[in-house]
């Protein structure tokens, strides 16, 4: 399984980074040939499922996910979000906490377990050098003052 991690320090307060975050749109339109469709009606709350479809026309793969815990973050306490992937392609899950700082920004953590169909375990140190990037870049953008 590939597992990668992200850190970010930024100068948005808690609830806004976590807003922005849980934005399942907005991160599909930062990862490169994917479109997320959110698949249950809102507000996010545990079992809401969306999927991001990468790909081009019909040659692609959905990666459907669920939402398994969403906790936001509050007064002295983080917020922590769990997806779990459920595609036939990638299997896995996703997390991320959203934590305050003593300047009055936020501590952000993405970190990812990943099975892709197709490819072996070998190859997974290279699987997780890509996810740090593309999501990394995702997270940058989502995450700009």
């Amino acid at each position: 399984m590939s597992r990668f991690r992200i850190e970010r320090l930024v100068a948005l307060a808690p609830a806004e980074a976590w807003r922005r975050l849980t934005d399942w749109p907005a991160h599909g339109a930062l990862v490169p040939l994917t479109r997320t469709t959110v698949l249950t009606p809102g507000p996010n709350a545990v079992g809401t499922r969306f999927t991001a479809r990468t790909g081009v026309g019909r040659f692609g793969f959905d990666d459907p996910m669920e939402v398994v815990r969403l906790e936001p973050p509050g007064p002295g306490r983080p917020g922590v979000c769990r997806l779990v992937k459920q595609g036939r392609v990638v299997r896995g899950r996703a997390s991320f906490e959203v934590s305050g700082t003593a300047s009055g920004g936020s501590r952000v953590v993405w970190t990812e377990e990943l099975r892709v169909w197709g490819v072996p375990a070998a190859l997974d140190p290279v699987l997780a050098a890509a996810g740090r990037l593309v999501f990394g870049r995702a997270l940058d953008v989502l995450l700009r003052d």
